[in-house]
């Protein structure tokens, strides 16, 4: 029996004309280990906001019920071309009821509980997704749920990765955001040194309060001065950076240097041997990234996406990360959100243009049923 809903869609022509609308789309029955989702919850994370907003201008679009219409600029059109002409859905995690499963005895398991998923098109009343990736929610709510993959396995990523390679601490440059409160927690409960960046001070008073011991504050003068300082208390030269553009991860390459060099015994023209690595998980800013030559030869610079690192270390070690991320839901790894947006709410110029700026805590959550 098929079943009809809404689904959102992003269109980005080869003028640059981004579409994104609503439309009354015709679900397909779950085969094999597929599930069908009613999906009661869904967050807007910056990952999401790629395809459903990129660098369109978002002042001068035209706007109507369930639909807005936007110019993407330049280079940002021409960088895209290779989406140009697709009809893509958005979303990638939320949670809801399963109410139709395939054959699979995986997703036959899962008939009527509610589970987090990561279908990739979660901006929708029904999905379909896999059963391996769902996550039974028991007793937790839709929106308890929503956000229990992409930031809570982000984090834990990073810690994991971390100790892999042998470090006892990190570097978070956006230290207050929900993923990096997160990972203060979970530093804390592993026993990591965590050095947190931060642009304001209340964010400041925000980690502190959660216990963090190296909050460092960008917007202060003595910012480089404190940056040495915690980075010297906890040998964290090996970092995560989500703002991706300008000079922040030069700024942290400087410092890690500038604290390798005070610990050498003899000089070097070309600079420590400490090596020093930063990966870049997002773009907050789609600006260039800037480096300058000023940190000797030992340093790493490259990405970080949540799943290619999942396929890198197996199934056991996933297994095990989604375990600690279900029993720790709501405190460890609990997410809040700013507002509550419908489908057809979350294509308004005010929510658009609010989410997209991407606020320290001020995370929006799409109810597709509301």
């Amino acid at each position: 029996m098929s079943i009809t809903g809404k689904q959102l869609f992003t269109t980005l022509e080869s003028d640059g004309t981004l579409t994104v609308a609503i439309e009354d789309v015709t679900f397909p029955e779950p085969t094999g280990n597929q599930v069908l989702v009613k999906m009661e919850a869904a967050p807007i994370n910056p990952s999401d906001l790629a395809i459903l907003t990129g660098a369109a201008d978002l002042e001068n679009a035209d706007y109507s019920a369930g639909k807005y219409v936007a110019k993407m600029p330049e280079p940002f059109n021409t960088g895209s071309k290779a989406r140009h002409g697709l009809k893509l859905p958005a979303g990638n995690e939320g949670a809801g009821t399963v109410v139709a499963t395939g054959d699979g005895d995986k997703a036959k398991a899962l008939m009527g509980q509610r589970v987090a998923c990561v279908p990739g098109n979660a901006y929708s009343q029904y999905c379909i997704a896999d059963a391996h990736m769902c996550l039974p929610l028991g007793d937790y709510t839709a929106e308890e749920g929503a956000s229990a993959f992409v930031n809570p396995m982000t984090a834990l990523g990073f810690a994991e990765n971390a100790k892999a390679e042998g470090q006892d601490a990190l570097l978070h440059t956006v230290g207050a955001s929900n993923l990096g409160q997160m990972l203060t927690r979970i530093c804390q409960e592993d026993g990591l040194g965590l050095v947190n960046i931060v642009r304001k001070e209340e964010h400041a008073d925000l980690l502190k309060k959660l216990g963090s011991t190296h909050v460092v504050n960008s917007s202060d003068d003595d910012f480089m001065k404190n940056l040495r300082t915690a980075i010297d208390d906890t040998d964290a030269f090996f970092g995560f950076d989500p703002i991706g553009g300008g000079k922040t991860v030069d700024g942290v390459f400087k410092a890690m240097e500038q604290v390798a060099i005070t610990k050498m015994t003899e000089y070097s023209r070309y600079g420590s041997n400490q090596q020093k690595r930063m990966f870049i998980y997002g773009r907050l800013d789609t600006s260039p990234t800037t480096l300058s030559p000023s940190y000797g030869f030992g340093w790493t610079l490259s990405g970080w996406l949540l799943f290619p690192f999942l396929q890198s270390v197996g199934s056991e070690t996933v297994g095990r990360m989604r375990k600690r991320v279900l029993e720790n839901l709501t405190t460890t790894f609990a997410s809040h959100y700013k507002k509550h947006v419908s489908l057809e709410e979350m294509l308004t110029k005010e929510a658009v243009t609010d989410y997209r700026a991407m606020k320290t805590g001020e995370k929006y959550l799409v109810t597709p049923w509301k």
